[in-house]
């Protein structure tokens, strides 16, 4: 289900046409991170590559990446979302939402998206790992009704996801792995 959204915004699945611009909004968004003191780290995590096409594409093909475009800038594409499937749960990759479009609910709507797909193919949670006390992660995650995961409550994918993160330095804060029941 593609919950629809007020125009001129339109919530869709991504296209393979819609690579570069998801790309373009992950770069855009890692710029909140820069509004952090410096000595938080969060300039590197600001710096990061944008997921590599190939990646996007798999989403693309798999149909688990959707896209919200601003139809009156020309299909901008202003925010999207990624899923996968991780320890017999979906589990969410991204959500990224241009700086311009925040406080607009695009985030939500791409948020109830992938949880409305989890939901359709049947899974019984849904996780993700995030920043915990970034206001704009954790946070926000919690009041959607994600908690956070100690460590032996994560399967060994989403352990192995948390020790990558680790390995190539994302762990600039404290990060965490959440999850959220869909029955």
């Amino acid at each position: 289900m593609i919950r629809p959204m007020e125009a001129p915004l339109q919530l869709r699945p991504a296209t393979a046409a819609d690579v570069d611009a998801m790309r373009e909004v992950e770069v855009d968004a890692g710029g909140r991170f820069r509004g952090f003191p410096p000595e938080l780290g969060f300039d590197e995590i600001a710096d990061d590559e944008p997921p590599a096409p190939e990646v996007l594409l798999g989403h693309v093909d798999s149909d688990s990446g959707w896209v919200v475009v601003d139809t009156a800038n020309g299909d901008l594409v202003v925010g999207y979302a990624v899923a996968s499937m991780m320890d017999d749960d979906a589990h969410l990759d991204q959500v990224s939402v241009r700086g311009a479009y925040e406080g607009r609910g695009i985030g939500t709507a791409l948020l109830d998206t992938v949880v409305a797909w989890a939901t359709d193919l049947g899974f019984d949670a849904i996780t993700l790992t995030t920043f915990r006390d970034v206001p704009f992660n954790g946070p926000y995650y919690e009041r959607r009704g994600f908690r956070e995961l100690s460590a032996h409550e994560c399967g060994s994918e989403l352990r192995a996801l948390r020790q990558h993160e680790r390995d190539i330095g994302l762990d600039v804060q404290p990060r965490i792995a959440m999850r959220r029941h869909l029955l």
